[in-house]
């Protein structure tokens, strides 16, 4: 059952619970009941669906009901200052244990939130009693940095949360440190009652075989920065926002704080309303950017990977990952983010440009959490590689440059095919680019009066060109950067070369008559 967006909105500001967030709380204390009192639980929910809010009412059940303390651990500071303003919201009396606390008075309050760093040190140090805590809650529990501090919590009940129960460590999958998971409602049943907004999905293909895979298991920034901030790229990410969120709200994510200043470079240059962040800026210059962000209705913020948890504007309208991941919980994490519904907002754009719709699916695609929390490598397994992804990408013109070739039927052309049937035709492979050429020539002469306009039209087919190129050098195993270079440059050449030597005889074969002179 869905319920209006002004009644949602309402009961945000209260501390009613929604129905599914009553019947998790019913099956976490079902668990506390049943189980040892050592039982490691993990608890998933989108985001967006109240994880803090759920675990704050636990927090508060908990302490009317057991002679126990209660531990909440973050990974973030911001999480840490959020979580606790939550619990007093929710009437739990909460002290922060952070680096400049004095817990002097710690035997006065029965729950205590930490940032897991700054509570590795105050225990290492003994100057934390935790004698008496009954119940750990860890929130973003797929992070492997909370496992240190498992041995310090030997008898106590802990509840994990997360939205993707995959961990962040494929040497530390999550079922060595969870007995067992709950899974929560799902983001299709969220968005279906009203609680979360649907992501309206555009990829634009990128070739990313020039990434790196660091130790951590994702693309190292070096290899990210060197493809993101290429001049190509950045005109695809600016024809990627022109097309689809030109004037609305948009997040963008990058990997690399040398990549965003570059995005923030280009598009002021365009003239549009942007602002930069990373974890470089100061409290007090966060405050304003993001204070500048929430009231400008157009507003544009390129990032590194600091807002993809513990920030919360359901004023943003587009998200686009100009990075790509091979983290399902970041993927998940930076959509979240424009996933908050409003009054006059039930929708959200996401621009890919990293493949990762292709390697993960659309977001909230019907993932089998338990599946993947008991088996993680099976799941990762069968993620496709670049090289898969990429071979089953086809070039597709943008809309405004497919109008200017619209005398065509068809402006594909299939590299991969003319190559197999060329080597089974037992012809040379280079009369797959000679084919190609003479399509290209055919497309623009279909679309132009005269020689002239022909050539202009084959200056803007360099996407298309590079795209061919590329197909071709995997077709043929040779791919050296001087031999691609060169490639490009000779077809652009033999194009050009073409159209002045045939435009008149392919005119005339097109239209059934001769150019004019």
């Amino acid at each position: 059952m869905s319920i209006s967006k002004t009644e949602l909105l309402e009961r945000k500001t209260g501390k009613e619970l929604y129905s599914y967030q009553k019947g998790a709380i019913d099956k976490i204390f079902t668990a506390f009941e049943e189980s040892p009192s050592d039982y490691h639980l993990l608890y998933q929910l989108p985001t967006g669906g109240g994880k803090t809010v759920i675990f704050s009412e636990i927090v508060r059940q908990y302490l009317n009901t057991k002679k126990k303390k209660v531990l909440v651990m973050t990974h973030r500071i911001e999480l840490c200052k959020q979580t606790s303003n939550m619990l007093t919201e929710f009437g739990v009396v909460n002290k922060v244990v952070d680096s400049k606390a004095d817990l002097s008075d710690q035997a006065e309050y029965s729950c205590f939130v930490a940032m897991v760093e700054t509570l590795n040190n105050r225990l290492n140090d003994d100057k934390l009693d935790i004698s008496d805590i009954g119940l750990v809650i860890i929130d973003e529990a797929h992070y492997n940095s909370f496992t240190k501090l498992f041995k310090f919590f030997s008898q106590s009940f802990v509840l994990g949360v997360t939205a993707t129960p995959l961990s962040s460590s494929m040497e530390l999958p999550m079922t060595d440190n969870y007995d067992e998971l709950i899974v929560g409602e799902s983001i299709e049943s969220l968005i279906k009652r009203g609680f979360l907004a649907r992501a309206e999905m555009f990829s634009y293909n990128v070739g990313l075989t020039s990434l790196v895979v660091g130790a951590n298991g994702d693309y190292t920034v070096k290899s990210s920065e060197d493809l993101y901030t290429d001049d190509n790229m950045l005109s695809k990410l600016l024809r990627a926002y022109e097309e689809r969120s030109k004037g609305k709200k948009t997040l963008i994510f990058n990997n690399g704080i040398n990549t965003s200043l570059h995005v923030y470079d280009t598009f002021r240059r365009a003239g549009y309303p942007i602002a930069h962040l990373d974890n470089t800026n100061t409290k007090k210059e966060r405050a304003m950017i993001l204070k500048w962000f929430k009231k400008t209705p157009d507003a544009i913020l390129t990032s590194v990977s600091i807002l993809t948890t513990g920030f919360d504007e359901p004023t943003v309208e587009s998200i686009i990952l100009n990075r790509a991941t091979k983290s399902l919980t970041l993927y998940y994490q930076m959509i979240g983010r424009g996933s908050r519904v409003l009054e006059n907002k039930d929708t959200f754009q996401v621009i890919d440009l990293g493949n990762n719709f292709h390697r993960f699916g659309p977001w909230g695609d019907n993932l089998d959490w338990q599946r993947i929390f008991k088996s993680p490598n099976y799941y990762l397994d069968s993620l496709l590689s670049d090289e898969e992804l990429e071979s089953n990408f086809r070039y597709e013109m943008p809309d405004d440059l497919r109008a200017e070739f619209g005398n065509s039927e068809d402006v594909y052309f299939d590299i991969q095919k003319t190559y197999v049937d060329a080597v089974r035709s037992g012809e040379s492979t280079k009369v797959v680019l000679e084919r190609s050429i003479a399509q290209h020539a055919k497309i623009c002469i279909e679309n132009s009066e005269d020689v002239y306009d022909a050539i202009a039209l084959a200056k803007k087919l360099g996407d298309d060109i590079d795209f061919r190129i590329k197909r071709y050098t995997k077709c043929i195993s040779k791919s050296t950067h001087n031999f691609v270079e060169w490639l490009r440059g000779d077809y652009r050449k033999k194009l050009n070369s073409y159209l002045r030597v045939n435009f008149d005889e392919v005119f005339e074969e097109i239209h059934g008559y001769a150019p004019k002179e």
